[in-house]
């Protein structure tokens, strides 16, 4: 990921002034207002929160792409609006993914009014990956959960590896195997038919030119953003 944002934003007309990785982390340090305009952090949810408790004070504007640290979110928008700086995060930077999640909460408004469909979610990735489901399966099932009347939370693969779904959860399946960029599947079946929304993911070009675009428009605001609110120039959380 790295190699790719650095090649979309030389290509865009950027400068990378630094490059921080797990042999140089004393680089850091070196981080400042004065050279850095943005920083872009694509990580291990090991290494993100340790980075996140030492660049939020810099004040300098954050593009976070790692996930992970999803339970301590409320925590760091707390210090981020506190510090007068800027943060945006995703799950999935695609920008073809970004347009999906927009479906999504619109298509779960309008399955409220068809009860007979049910709904569910597939995630499929490499066979490295170590998370399962996806940070992205998550954020389209929240959206879901948020605007579908009749699921009220969701099963993960380990929930369901155990029981069967209640009547008010929405299932999530996970696929790891080969060298799968990445695939998402939302899916509401019902007794005549199915209805899917699919983003397959064919590179990781796609999650680079999202951070580049999210660092472009991060400049010069304030405050704790998800990456679609800047996408669609909508206000922040």
């Amino acid at each position: 990921m790295g190699r790719e944002i650095e090649e979309i934003a030389l290509e865009r007309g950027h400068e990378i002034v630094y490059k921080i990785h797990a042999d140089n982390q004393e680089d850091l340090q070196a981080i400042s207002q004065g050279n850095t305009d943005v920083v872009i952090e694509f990580t291990q949810p090991d290494a993100v929160r340790v980075n996140l408790e030492r660049l939020i004070p810099k004040s300098i504007p954050l593009v976070v792409g790692t996930t992970g640290w999803e339970e301590m979110r409320e925590n760091i928008r707390e210090r981020v609006l506190s510090q007068g700086t800027s943060l945006v995060y995703a799950s999935n930077f695609s920008l073809g993914m970004n347009i999906l999640f927009r479906l999504n909460k619109q298509l779960a408004e309008i399955m409220n009014a068809h009860p007979g469909y049910d709904v569910f979610i597939e995630d499929r990735h490499h066979a490295h990956k170590q998370d399962s489901p996806s940070g992205t399966a998550l954020s389209l099932a929240e959206q879901i959960v948020e605007r579908l009347e009749r699921k009220r939370s969701y099963a993960t693969p380990a929930d369901l590896a155990k029981r069967a779904p209640m009547a008010d959860e929405l299932s999530i399946g996970s696929v790891r195997a080969g060298k799968i960029v990445g695939i998402h599947t939302v899916s509401y079946t019902g007794y005549e038919d199915t209805i899917s929304l699919t983003h397959e993911a064919h590179n990781r070009r796609g999650f680079a030119l999202g951070a580049v675009v999210a660092a472009e428009k991060i400049i010069g605001r304030r405050g704790f953003f998800r990456f679609d609110e800047l996408l669609w120039d909508t206000q922040a959380v």
